[in-house]
């Protein structure tokens, strides 16, 4: 054995891990990271206006607060730069093994390891492997024709080209998701015209964005408590709303007015307007929080097109009723394949099981969204139904990792050869009550939505508040394994 534990991922995902495991004096992992920098998401998406949409002093470390963001929703480079100072503060890069991508790992029944093998063929055996890998990180592309055969630029939201200029080009965005809504206001100003094309409107909340003065951040370095306070302030406000999420009619309707109000208050031309208007109910796709997205149609070189996409041509996108629309350069907005749950990496547990193809016939399972049956010593941060739609992830991975912490001394007490393995009968109730919870939520209410994966079944979100995830993990019993 090389080390007790490996990590994959140097994201927001394997940094809680790793945070964790080093504040509670584990100092034998390892972190394996594809790139040759931290940061995951926030390393790889450097689109104009990327910026999160949790406010910053909850989308953090909760023992690592920064009482220094510049904005209530700070942008990518300032989160960037917390994750790689929070990395140095904490000793963590000596952890790290840099342009390791990790191309498969297998479970060695007779030493109870893990063999972890990377690009260059280099092994590492491990007694418990975490995987940190994120769900944003495989882009999308829409099937268009021709999309080849297009001679001007094309690129993805996730896979920007700083070295290509949009000034005075003629610009379409494709989709007005959580990246479009960053993206179509900050390239507006610049190109000569731009062409939003849209599936389905999204809702659109109040961002209420704002610099958070140097008096202010001094308040909240000199008293922490005070920094503290408000943290818990936007979480629970976040939990309260998070109730019109799953079922509560008064506090959605709120919701809804709020989003409608803003949207009639915000663009001028009612035709437009109406193109904007969502007909599905509000939380049932995520909603979408810009304080500039909707002022931005009101430009007049800016054009909103609903009807589908048919095909590319040379220098042009053509839509199913014959327009074509002329173009410099094409950005596609369209997010990431998440629901499908298809690890870059082959998995492998016990017997030859095979992580991702096990996925694909169950929909997608874990139990608690951290440990598989059928995969002893191996959990996940950021695993199924372990999304939301009103709160902050990180929040949930500190929670997931309340569980593991629990998970690895056990294992420890087990002995040079333990084993965990979650129980397939706790497995499947477990994940027949999730599917269940759905009910009557928003989630239930019929839109279509990457939280769904082709068969429309929920792999993504969690149907419930963090409050209610966190008070599920910090609850572990071995009788929940079948162990050695």
């Amino acid at each position: 054995m090389d080390f007790k534990i490996g990590i994959i991922g140097a994201g927001f995902a394997g940094l809680v891990a790793a945070l964790r495991l080093k504040k509670n004096n584990i100092h034998s992992f390892v972190i394996f990271e594809r790139s040759d920098a931290i940061g995951g998401t926030w390393r790889d998406n450097i689109y104009p206006g990327c910026a999160c949409d949790v406010a910053s002093n909850l989308y953090s470390f909760a023992d690592e607060p920064n009482p220094r963001w510049s904005h209530k929703y700070s942008g990518q480079e300032e989160i960037w730069n917390y994750m790689k100072d929070v990395v140095k503060r904490n000793g963590l890069q000596a952890h790290i093994r840099f342009n390791t991508d990790i191309i498969e790992a297998n479970y060695l029944e007779s030493s109870a390891l893990w063999q972890v093998k990377d690009q260059h063929g280099n092994i590492t055996l491990v007694k418990m492997l975490i995987a940190g890998l994120g769900p944003l990180n495989r882009p999308k592309f829409p099937a268009i024709d021709n999309m080849e055969g297009f001679k001007g630029k094309i690129m993805h939201s996730a896979l920007w080209d700083k070295n290509y200029d949009l000034t005075q080009k003629r610009v379409a965005v494709v989709g007005t998701g959580a990246s479009a809504i960053q993206v179509i206001p900050n390239i507006a100003p610049h190109v000569k015209s731009l062409t939003v094309f849209q599936r389905t409107p999204g809702w659109v909340a109040f961002r209420h964005d704002h610099k958070i003065s140097a008096l202010t951040q001094t308040i909240y370095e000199k008293l922490p408590f005070i920094f503290k306070l408000r943290r818990e302030l936007e979480f629970w406000s976040n939990e309260f709303f998070g109730l019109g999420f799953l079922g509560n009619s008064t506090i959605n309707a709120l919701m809804k007015w709020i989003s409608s109000r803003k949207l009639a208050k915000e663009v001028k031309d009612p035709e437009t307007r109406k193109k904007l208007q969502p007909e599905f109910r509000i939380g049932c796709k995520r909603i979408l929080r810009s304080d500039d997205y909707y002022p931005t149609f009101n430009l007049p070189h800016v054009h909103l097109v609903t009807e589908p996409i048919k095909a590319f041509t040379e220098n042009a996108l053509v839509t199913e009723n014959g327009n074509a629309f002329e173009l410099d350069a094409v950005i596609f907005c369209t997010g990431f394949n998440v629901a499908d749950m298809n690890f870059p990496i082959s998995v492998k547990g016990r017997n030859g099981l095979d992580l991702v193809e096990n996925w694909k016939q169950n929909g997608g399972i874990a139990y608690k969204g951290t440990t598989v049956s059928g995969f002893p010593n191996f959990c996940v941060v950021m695993g199924p139904n372990t999304g939301l739609g009103h709160n902050s992830v990180v929040h949930m991975m500190e929670s997931q990792m309340d569980y593991i912490m629990q998970y690895f001394r056990q294992l420890e007490k087990l002995g040079e050869k333990g084993m965990l393995d979650t129980r397939v009968d706790l497995q499947e109730q477990y994940n027949k009550k999730i599917q269940e919870r759905f009910e009557g939520t928003v989630w239930s209410s019929g839109c279509k939505s990457w939280y769904l994966n082709e068969k429309g079944y929920n792999n993504t979100i969690f149907p419930g508040l963090n409050s209610d995830f966190r008070k599920a993990m910090k609850q572990f019993s071995l009788n929940e394994f079948n162990h050695t």
